[in-house]
């Protein structure tokens, strides 16, 4: 997602089939979509008895099979949840003082200071920045004080059965039994959010089945329990198998110089960080030089008026956890904090609000019909939407930020 909109969804990233874990109970952004229909238990019933023979032939060991599903039931509250996140839409700097606020921050700082010995040996194997595995631990769990406590069977299931992302969820039901027959967990102790993400750093099961590990070598890769060793082990080889660059940083905030070329504030823009500097991109703490990790790119999640960011290529590698821009600059901002480093300096829009889902489909109508076509109008403000608003307010005198703001859509109008 992108220009500083994001939706909380309780309990799920976007987890697509190449990306993502997944994400909180209560601070992780994503896009959600508009649904009505909601099944019955006996719908649930009749899809349980067309799900047995598929999930036998995927291998799923009869007695597993059997007394997984014995327990499994219809939980309507499991799709209302899913129904009903276009209603807790948000601005960045609305997410960020929730998602890095003084009390998170503080919570880490005692999680870095109780788990360092820990966090310390995992950064040395897997190359990841012990800063960024505890600011994930954080968003997604609250540094495993909240790890969700409904039965992920029963979660996987009702979702399974649900029109919505049927597949997706089968999926990730077959994965999560297949973990049961493993030994790994019972289905009881096999609890999490409501979308069947689990654990600390709340892996969905096809993802703790490609990226769990057993680092404490007790034989089993336990995102679960109350030692959190294995899931911040694992979210360190999440973020190692997607790449990260151990060294080089998320990204930092800058100041742009009066003048500067809004056209160029976008991740499709990548340039040397001399390119940027001699543009007069400066750092925020002002006399030092811009550190080189690369190619960069400059954000602007809230606009013109509000902070920008220089970012790198480990950015894009936090994305496969989360691809909404606000939890990445939560996990990168997080992890700054918890080494020391200051609150951001810009102030924020905040005397503008989100637009609601119905805001921003006519936003994307009127952009079309303006000339300016957005590809689509699904509400979800993405690089095509942006294009379309840069292109809107280029034409129009405005600056070229592509914020999708209310000042936009009345301007359309």
């Amino acid at each position: 997602m992108r220009a500083g909109l994001i939706f909380v969804m309780l309990g799920m990233a976007q987890p697509g089939a190449a990306q993502s874990l997944n994400t909180s109970e209560s601070d992780s952004p994503v896009e959600r979509v508009e649904m009505t229909a909601v099944g019955t238990e006996q719908g649930f019933a009749d899809w349980l008895t067309g799900f047995r023979p598929r999930a036998l032939e995927a291998g799923i060991a009869p007695g597993v099979l059997e007394s997984a599903l014995a327990v499994a039931r219809y939980n309507p509250k499991i799709i209302e949840r899913d129904r009903n996140q276009n209603e807790f839409s948000k601005t960045i700097w609305d997410y960020l003082d929730t998602a890095v606020s003084d009390d998170r921050v503080a919570h880490g700082k005692r999680a870095l200071a109780q788990h360092g010995a820990i966090l310390a040996q995992i950064e040395a194997e897997y190359g990841v920045d012990r800063h960024v595995i505890a600011a994930i631990w954080g968003l997604e769990s609250a540094y495993g004080s909240f790890r969700g406590d409904i039965p992920t069977i029963e979660a996987l299931a009702t979702l399974a059965d649900d029109a919505r992302r049927a597949a997706f969820f089968e999926a990730e039901l077959i994965a999560a039994l297949k973990i049961i027959g493993n030994g790994d967990v019972s289905a009881q102790a096999m609890r999490g959010s409501w979308a069947g993400a689990m654990g600390h750093t709340q892996f969905m099961p096809t993802s703790w089945w490609a990226h769990a590990v057993d680092h404490d070598g007790d034989g089993r890769r336990d995102v679960w329990s109350d030692d959190p060793t294995d899931a911040l082990a694992s979210a360190a080889a999440y973020l190692r198998h997607w790449g990260w660059t151990s060294g080089a940083l998320w990204g930092l905030e800058v100041r742009l110089p009066e003048g500067f070329d809004y056209d160029q504030t976008t991740e499709r823009v990548k340039k040397p960080v001399a390119d940027w500097a001699a543009m007069g991109v400066v750092p925020v703490t002002g006399g030092a030089a811009l550190p080189d990790h690369g190619l960069a790119s400059v954000l602007l999640p809230g606009g013109a008026r509000g902070a920008a960011f220089l970012i790198f290529s480990n950015f894009q590698v936090i994305e496969r956890y989360n691809t909404a821009d606000a939890y990445v600059i939560a996990v990168g901002h997080l992890a700054d904090r918890l080494r020391g480093g200051p609150a951001i300096q810009a102030t924020w829009p905040r005397e503008l609000r989100a637009l609601s889902l119905a805001e921003r489909k006519e936003l994307q109508e009127r952009l079309g019909a303006a000339g300016f076509d957005p590809k689509g109008v699904d509400g979800r403000i993405g690089p095509n939407t942006i294009a379309a608003v840069k292109a809107f307010q280029r034409v129009n005198g405005r600056v070229p930020d592509g914020y999708a703001s209310v000042e936009v859509l009345q301007a359309l109008r």
